[in-house]
């Protein structure tokens, strides 16, 4: 087996394996803050949750099949390692990107909620004079 074939089943092992660790990670870890964002709401947070997760998947082992070809091709050991390293790399660059992005939706969603359920603003008991 040359050094090329050795590099895509090495990335596609570790990838894919970093993928599903960090979709099972958010699904268990994130599901207390969607019941916060949706205001308590369980069965509507475990369902986003739940798709939450099978977009991640998508998103994830697409970009991961889709980048298997790109980069250099190894002719030892030394670039083996090189290849590797950029391409999952590149991969755990992603995972985060999308999971900050996640993170920012929800709290913005979290924020717009709590500010519609908030009471009305009291108003005021008293003026200041204006002096001229």
């Amino acid at each position: 087996m040359n050094y090329t074939v050795t590099t895509y089943l090495c990335y596609l092992v570790i990838s894919v394996s970093l993928t599903v660790w960090v979709a099972r990670t958010l699904h268990k870890n994130g599901r207390l803050f969607l019941v916060d964002a949706f205001h308590g709401n369980e069965a509507l947070a475990d369902s986003i949750n739940h798709l939450l997760v099978v977009g991640f998947y998508l998103m994830n082992i697409g970009y991961v099949s889709l980048a298997l070809k790109y980069g250099d091709k190894a002719a030892d050991l030394q670039q083996l390692l090189e290849a590797l390293s950029t391409k999952v790399g590149l991969v755990l660059l992603i995972l985060g990107g999308m999971h900050f992005f996640n993170l920012y939706v929800f709290s913005k969603m979290r924020k717009r909620g709590l500010l519609h359920s908030a009471p009305p603003p009291i108003p005021p008991q008293a003026y200041t004079p204006v002096v001229e």
